[in-house]
């Protein structure tokens, strides 16, 4: 959403204009809806197309990122787009289709590659904890995204490239303050377990089992929420996850649902909150952030086990006291 309140939508895993199977891939295309009608702003209207970073840093015509599915997307201080990473098409004519970790800006008019690589499954680059330097986190999809009020933008997990020759599912957490990548939290590998500590009791050692699909907000007070998705549990077990971690600026809190993988919900009353409520795990779910601050949660997908999958149409609010 930009400042206009127009609805973006970029790219994904869909149907191009000639529609059939052979019309379906990565599409790279970017629309806007201004509440009554769409508008094609950008891109071809076929799947798998590449793309064309150009020079970075310089805006142009002929800019254009590669089909992809998984894109971290969000809004800039200034209504700009920002998107970032993704599975995704190469440069190529005959284009390649891999993990990225390019950022880019679009301004209203064309697009600019502002920073990642190139080139596919990009290994991350972690200097020291908490520190600007030669830092950049690697390819992948479906990680999760915060703004904050003073402008910075926070990554974290998703599916691919560790800083070294790992792929998979990750949980480091970075932070971009607009020019700088820091790495806040988490591993510099893959596949990490999830350590919980003590329920309600923020420590140092607290983070998050790798993970992706994980739906996340921010409150008021800039603390960021991640709500379960698909990764590690304490055990090492990997899984759909309905824990609900928070984190304050320097630590992670365990606040609410299982340490297990496969965790199922309990409903209780429609309508009525109680403390044992709480969703099943799941991940690709809907989220959304109402006016007084009240987050909601909706569908998604949910394990009973590690070949039993099923959709849900269940939706949730969870309001923070």
């Amino acid at each position: 959403m930009d400042a206009a309140n127009h609805a973006w939508i970029f790219g994904g895993l869909g149907m191009g204009s000639a529609g059939g199977t052979l019309s379906q891939g990565y599409l790279n295309d970017l629309w806007m809806f201004n509440g009554t009608e769409w508008t094609w702003k950008s891109g071809p209207s076929s799947p798998n197309q590449p793309g064309n970073h150009g020079n970075q840093g310089v805006a142009a015509s002929t800019n254009l990122p590669g089909g992809r599915v998984g894109a971290m997307r969000w809004t800039g201080p200034s209504g700009q787009l920002f998107l970032f990473g993704g599975y995704s098409c190469d440069d190529e004519a005959t284009p390649n289709q891999g993990s990225v970790n390019d950022l880019w800006s679009w301004n209203g008019t064309g697009w600019t590659w502002i920073g990642g690589s190139s080139a596919l499954n990009p290994a991350g680059s972690y200097a020291t904890k908490g520190t600007v330097g030669a830092n950049m986190p690697g390819g992948r999809d479906s990680g999760t995204i915060w703004r904050d009020s003073k402008g910075n933008t926070w990554l974290f997990g998703g599916f691919g490239f560790d800083g070294a020759t790992g792929q998979g599912a990750l949980n480091d957490l970075w932070k971009f303050d607009g020019t700088n990548w820091i790495w806040v939290s988490g591993s510099s590998t893959v596949e990490q377990s999830g350590s919980y500590g003590t329920l309600g009791a923020p420590d140092p050692a607290n983070v998050p089992g790798a993970r992706g699909g994980s739906p996340g907000w921010i409150d008021a007070s800039d603390h960021l929420w991640l709500f379960g998705g698909m990764g590690y549990d304490s055990a090492g077990t990997y899984g759909t996850l309905n824990d609900l971690w928070e984190f304050d600026g320097s630590y992670w809190t365990w606040v609410s649902g299982s340490k297990l993988a496969y965790a199922g919900g309990v409903y209780g009353t429609r309508g009525t909150a109680t403390a044992s409520t709480v969703p099943p795990g799941r991940d690709g779910a809907a989220v959304w952030v109402d006016g007084s601050g009240a987050f909601w949660l909706f569908g998604g997908i949910t394990q009973a086990g590690a070949n039993t999958y099923g959709g849900l149409n269940d939706l949730w609010k969870l309001t923070i006291d």
